[in-house]
């Protein structure tokens, strides 16, 4: 096994299932909210500079906070606008992740670091809850939350720190796994965590590994081996 790791804990968005999977499928909303999603993807980006600035804080009440920057580019009361986000993307998008099909292998990657004795858990930057079951493998979990009841987005220390604290287990005693080197490796790296990077296999295959994660893999069967190896 990975010397000095007590749980491992996963990101969902591109790491658990690939993101064209996604894309092709939100194609239709994507077009008939065109202006809607360019306002929250903005938004997001100014909560990220907004967190780049104040280091380690965050907003009591991070759904209000978001529907309020939303509010104020498209008009309309907060609690009408919280309300809109809720129903178009948190409960709207629902039924496009029933469709897509996650990365093969995760259950039993889950399985094999669970039965070695490895806690685990799920941050991710939406609310878990949006996909469902997260394909069989968040009942494995001792932990699953998204980073925005925390308060704040990663790559802010704030949900690395409240995942570990809900694992009961120091931060420089998680592997954290995702697909973003900004999001993920950097973030779980600032707070002293290891992290590992899924590559495209071209990628990997041609010697690519991902600046400053412990692993770079492929697949799951991999990951899994070189977590227990």
């Amino acid at each position: 096994m990975i010397s000095g790791i007590d749980a491992v804990a996963f990101d969902i968005d591109g790491t658990l299932y690939p993101n064209s999977a996604l894309y092709r499928r939100m194609i239709p909303f994507f077009l008939t909210n065109v202006r809607f999603m360019l306002a929250f993807s903005e938004v997001r980006r100014e909560i990220r500079r907004w967190q780049e600035a104040h280091p380690g804080e965050a907003h009591e009440d991070f759904f209000t906070w978001q529907a309020s920057l939303m509010a104020g580019r498209l008009g309309g009361p907060v609690e009408a606008m919280k309300t809109t986000i809720r129903e178009r993307i948190y409960e709207g998008w629902q039924p496009v992740f029933a469709k897509v099909r996650p990365f093969p292998h995760i259950h039993a990657c889950f399985t094999a670091f669970r039965d070695a004795g490895l806690k685990l858990g799920i941050l991710s930057d939406f609310l878990p809850s949006q996909k469902g079951s997260v394909w069989g493998v968040a009942p494995l979990c001792d932990v699953v939350m998204g980073s925005e009841e925390t308060g704040a987005l990663k790559p802010s220390p704030v949900p690395f720190l409240a995942l570990a604290d809900a694992l009961g287990v120091s931060p420089d005693r998680m592997l954290y796994v995702g697909n973003s080197v900004s999001s993920d490796v950097q973030g779980a790296s600032a707070v002293g965590m290891k992290t590992a990077c899924v590559v495209h296999p071209l990628a990997l295959t041609a010697g690519y590994r991902i600046p400053g994660a412990d692993i770079s893999f492929s697949s799951y069967r991999k990951l899994t081996r070189n977590v227990l190896k």
